[in-house]
């Protein structure tokens, strides 16, 4: 399910070893600049994932995404009207 995936951001020492990533989850994309790489895999295993990978020779770092945990639902997302006539946010409209 793609619900329970979570992102991982690997950075590589280098690129040459960015297809073994493959064994470790879904590798959704490769920055060849700035020699890194975004990985999803189970919410469940991403622990035991980052282990495996930080142990690596070719991994300089390994941090988890914090999307998931992030609430996304905002309570107020219509502009209040009196703050509109306060502040003049439609000015020149």
């Amino acid at each position: 399910m793609i619900g329970n995936r979570q992102g991982l951001a690997v950075w590589l020492h280098s690129l040459k070893y960015a297809r073994q990533l493959r064994k470790y989850g879904n590798v959704h994309y490769v920055s060849k600049k700035m020699k890194y790489a975004i990985i999803y895999c189970e919410k469940e295993e991403v622990d035991t994932v980052m282990e495996r990978l930080q142990s690596l020779h070719f991994i300089k770092e390994v941090k988890p995404s914090m999307r998931p945990f992030i609430k996304t639902e905002y309570e107020n997302s219509r502009p209040d009207k009196e703050k509109e006539k306060e502040y003049g946010y439609r000015m020149g409209l």
